[in-house]
């Protein structure tokens, strides 16, 4: 019994969960965290988190042949059989039913961003994953639905310029998904990457970090036309009159002083990527310590200028 709950649970992901830590995005930068719409945007992560599941569980089942190929994939829990296929199914749409009933709780506008996104999760592993090009934009258009269903769950908005920064982001990390897929699986013996992923065949090393450097560019780019440009929502909570400095300054841009974390982010990840280990983003965040200390340094610098200083 223990065995199978911990496979039920690998087959879950919830390192994987992290991808929806997005729907919290226009209630931090728009500084409304601390408001009454926090709950439901909880709300919307825990549903997004059994949307994710339920994909996963319909992915593998989809993938148990080609992942017996995969040198690592060989021991999920599906593919090892030690998930039958028939309850991986039952625990899949059982998370959708809950995934969908919290969703319509929150709003028609959510439902139907959790409506889409279940439908983009189930035709990419269907169809779009063995489709190069349409791959990547499928990856891209997931991590894009959660910022958003975050807007519908909360009611605010962010700008455009974080929407830009969001979706290059998005394509970077995408992007890097493949190219470190294709990385990792070049240094193994007897592994074609074509018999892992159909697509990997169509995706030269060349093309790919074409595409590695043109959209690490576009997300470094478009964040500091963000942090410059945008008028920021803070209200400084914790420093408010008691920081001359912070308010006595003229269209200050103190949101600025992130972007260096922003940098060595972006260019950290690209070492890894050209490692062999950037296959799984969320994976790279969790075990890489420089990496993971950079986001948490962002992101608590963040909070100083947003509910600290105040923009």
């Amino acid at each position: 019994m223990g065995k199978l709950l911990f496979a039920i649970l690998k087959t879950a992901r919830p390192r994987q969960w992290l991808k929806n830590v997005a729907v919290f995005t226009p209630i931090l930068f728009t500084g409304q965290i601390f408001t009454d719409k926090f709950i439901p945007a909880c709300i919307a992560f825990l549903s997004f988190c059994l949307l994710s599941s339920s994909a996963y569980f319909v992915n593998d089942v989809i993938d148990k042949e080609r992942d017996k190929k995969h040198p690592f994939k060989k021991f999920r829990p599906i593919a090892s059989g030690l998930l039958p296929v028939p309850l991986a199914l039952i625990i899949s749409f059982s998370f959708l039913a809950i995934a969908l009933s919290l969703s319509w709780f929150i709003g028609k506008a959510f439902f139907l961003l959790a409506i889409g996104f279940i439908i983009l999760q189930y035709s990419y592993s269907l169809v779009f994953k063995h489709i190069s090009v349409l791959d990547i934009l499928a990856i891209t258009s997931a991590y894009f639905i959660r910022v958003y269903a975050g807007e519908a769950a909360t009611g605010y908005h962010i700008s455009i310029w974080l929407s830009l920064a969001a979706l290059s982001l998005a394509l970077f990390l995408a992007v890097g998904k493949r190219r470190g897929e294709l990385t990792l699986l070049m240094g193994y013996q007897g592994v074609l990457p074509k018999d892992i992923r159909s697509t990997l065949s169509h995706y030269s090393e060349k093309l790919l970090d074409a595409f590695t450097s043109m959209f690490a560019t576009s997300t470094f780019i478009t964040y500091v036309y963000y942090t410059f440009l945008d008028q920021q929502h803070g209200k400084g909570f914790f420093f408010h009159g008691y920081t001359d400095f912070a308010n006595d300054v003229p269209d200050r841009k103190w949101m600025m002083i992130t972007v260096p974390f922003v940098l060595f982010g972006i260019m950290r990840y690209m070492q890894l990527i050209y490692e062999g280990k950037g296959e799984s983003p969320e994976k790279v965040l969790t075990s890489d310590l420089p990496l993971l200390s950079t986001v948490l340094l962002w992101v608590v610098t963040v909070f100083i200028v947003i509910y600290g200083i105040g923009g």
